[in-house]
């Protein structure tokens, strides 16, 4: 199922994620996904997130799918150049997996082979334009496919509550020119800069995902409102983390605040993309107490 149909069908679309393991075992993570994300639509599975050795995402994708769930391929440009991205996408069709999340990637120096050699030859926005040319049945080199060409739904990123909206017009401009056919956005905490931004995105007549992660406690949002490029952090969530801490280590407080964001936030976008972060057992909490449970 291409997640694209769900939105033209005015469905509020939930997503969330998973990152492959460091190894080669699945077991743990299908029954997380079985045990706590039986409520969403479709789960992204990352792409070596911060640039830090994992499992392939296409077979984790390829798992989830035999094992009954809608998997998002997260396709990143920093470890291919053009040739090897056109056949993991080629590829990921004839594994059935059609739902993508196009990025430009991590730099290699941030993540645990450093001395790796980055790629990009490709970045996100030209990424979607290729992804639109194998679906006129073409190659990037003008060289004709065989057979039936791809489809895909084509997706990809926004920072609503950059400092610099106008560049994130910009660069969502962009990409629905490429191609993006919904997006899904940065992690967020303040919903006024998001819906304020929304007003201005809703021109593009996309759909649009907020983000989220439930806070697991102050230092963390601290480090991303500090050092995470596009999160912005209230001083009050920061000071109701710290409030009880019992509470937050537990989830509650993390769960109440994104709940709450959610509950804000919820008529100006199409979906919510959950970023739990090793917390998907808190997953079904936060979709009961948002009011998006089935």
């Amino acid at each position: 199922m291409r997640i694209s149909e769900l939105f033209a069908k005015g469905e509020f679309v939930l997503t969330s994620e998973v990152a492959p393991p460091k190894g080669i075992h699945l077991d743990h993570l299908l029954h997380e996904v079985k045990d706590y994300l039986q409520d969403i639509h479709a789960i992204n599975v990352t792409d070596h997130q911060s640039s830090k050795l994992k499992m392939s995402s296409f077979a984790v994708c390829k798992a989830l799918q035999d094992a009954g769930s809608t998997s998002i391929l997260q396709l990143t440009c920093r470890d291919r150049n053009r040739l090897a991205l056109q056949g993991d996408l080629l590829g990921a069709a004839g594994l059935g997996i059609n739902n993508l999340l196009c990025l430009t990637g991590d730099h290699t120096v941030v993540g645990d082979h450093p001395q790796a050699k980055p790629v990009f030859d490709l970045d996100s926005v030209s990424l979607l334009h290729t992804v639109r040319v194998l679906e006129s049945g073409y190659d990037l080199a003008g060289n004709e496919l065989e057979g039936e060409p791809p489809k895909f739904a084509k997706g990809a990123v926004v920072s609503p509550c950059s400092d610099s909206v106008d560049v994130q017009l910009a660069k969502m401009e962009r990409k629905v020119e490429a191609g993006a056919e919904y997006f899904q956005t940065q992690a967020v905490y303040d919903s006024e800069k998001f819906i304020r931004f929304m007003e201005k995105a809703k021109q593009f007549k996309i759909p649009v995902q907020l983000g989220v992660i439930i806070p697991k406690n102050a230092g963390m949002v601290n480090y991303m409102k500090n050092y995470v490029p596009g999160i912005s952090v209230p001083q009050p969530i920061i000071d109701e983390l710290k409030a009880d801490k019992e509470k937050t280590a537990a989830g509650i407080t993390g769960i109440e605040i994104t709940a709450r964001i959610i509950k804000e936030c919820r008529e100006h976008c199409q979906g919510i993309h959950i970023m739990a972060l090793g917390w998907e057992s808190k997953v079904p909490a936060l979709l009961e107490q948002a009011g998006l449970k089935s």
